[in-house]
């Protein structure tokens, strides 16, 4: 089943913004960018996010909107259709002053950087009105056959641009994230604040790293549903199983090492509540196995679920 057009344009604006980051970090060196990665950044921006992802909205998507009653004028249609123009004029003055970086001018540098900060904060926040309103407004008034519409719309837009244009482009993004290094967003994250988060979340985390050792569980001082005690650190985890369960154990991490394998789930009763237990391989960027994640989570009252409740009511 083809991926739906939000979910298309939304990657997107995720990959657009991963190399602004990049680029914004690299900017922020005394010596700027390297020459390789503007001239990428360039390439991608100029090629990819106004020459493509831009004539996607503007072929396939915006012209369906109007016809199913998003006004033109004085909306939010009216407002993307503004700062795409917006955008447009930012890069015809990023352009030259990129070239010349890559040529060796170092003068532009000042120009340059200041440019792109107000191309990539005009854009960051024109993704996240499309992202946020835009694209669900269509999504309500859109049939499944609007959906279709769109979808070949924007497989024609890439098409028209040569072979596999979105592979390129995002080989392009790649290759620039490459180039700068891009940090995963806990890195901003202080430690006691990240082992709050984990704590807070209403699923029981554990983690088991390459060698099955066990490194970590969290909900130390909360109740939990399976006791967990620090002595646990350190130990194998198949010694932390019961022998008539020990062959699921190493057959579930053979499989994650292996790759054959992308969850194991069970789901039993205990002590009065439903509980979904999942296991998970954990990669890092590159796809090496890090170790395995157990999930385990209280599901009774979410099957108890039923209708809607989209307003906070007094408790």
């Amino acid at each position: 089943m083809p991926d739906h057009w939000a979910d298309l344009l939304i990657k997107d604006h995720e990959t657009t913004e991963k190399v602004f980051d990049v680029a914004t970090q690299a900017f922020e060196m005394s010596s700027g960018p390297p020459p390789a990665m503007m001239g990428e950044l360039i390439t991608y921006l100029v090629g990819y996010v106004d020459g493509c992802h831009n004539k996607k909205e503007e072929n396939a998507l915006f012209p369906l909107c109007e016809q199913r009653g998003i006004p033109r004028q004085g909306g939010p249609l009216a407002v993307m259709l503004d700062e795409h123009q917006q955008g447009r004029a930012i890069l015809a003055q990023l352009r030259p002053l990129a070239e010349a970086y890559v040529a060796g001018d170092s003068t532009v540098l000042s120009s340059l950087r200041k440019t792109f900060e107000a191309y990539s904060s005009l854009l960051k926040n024109h993704f996240w009105k499309e992202t946020d309103i835009l694209y669900p407004m269509a999504r309500r008034v859109f049939s499944p056959q609007d959906d279709a519409s769109v979808l070949r719309g924007i497989e024609a837009t890439e098409a028209a641009l040569g072979p596999d244009t979105r592979q390129r482009y995002y080989g392009i993004a790649a290759r620039i994230c490459t180039m700068g290094g891009l940090d995963d967003l806990s890195k901003s994250l202080d430690r006691d604040v990240l082992a709050a988060i984990l704590n807070t979340l209403p699923i029981e985390l554990s983690f088991v790293d390459a060698d099955d050792t066990v490194r970590y569980f969290s909900h130390e001082n909360h109740e939990k549903i399976f006791p967990r005690m620090r002595g646990v650190i350190g130990l194998k985890v198949q010694d932390c199983h019961p022998e008539k369960s020990l062959h699921l154990v190493k057959r579930i991490l053979a499989e994650f090492k292996a790759g054959s394998r992308d969850v194991a789930e069970f789901w039993i009763d205990f002590a009065g509540k439903r509980v979904h237990i999942r296991y998970w391989p954990v990669r890092g960027p590159s796809g090496e196995y890090l170790g395995c994640l157990e999930t385990v989570q209280d599901i009774t009252r979410i099957q108890q679920l039923s209708g809607e409740r989209r307003l906070l009511d007094e408790e």
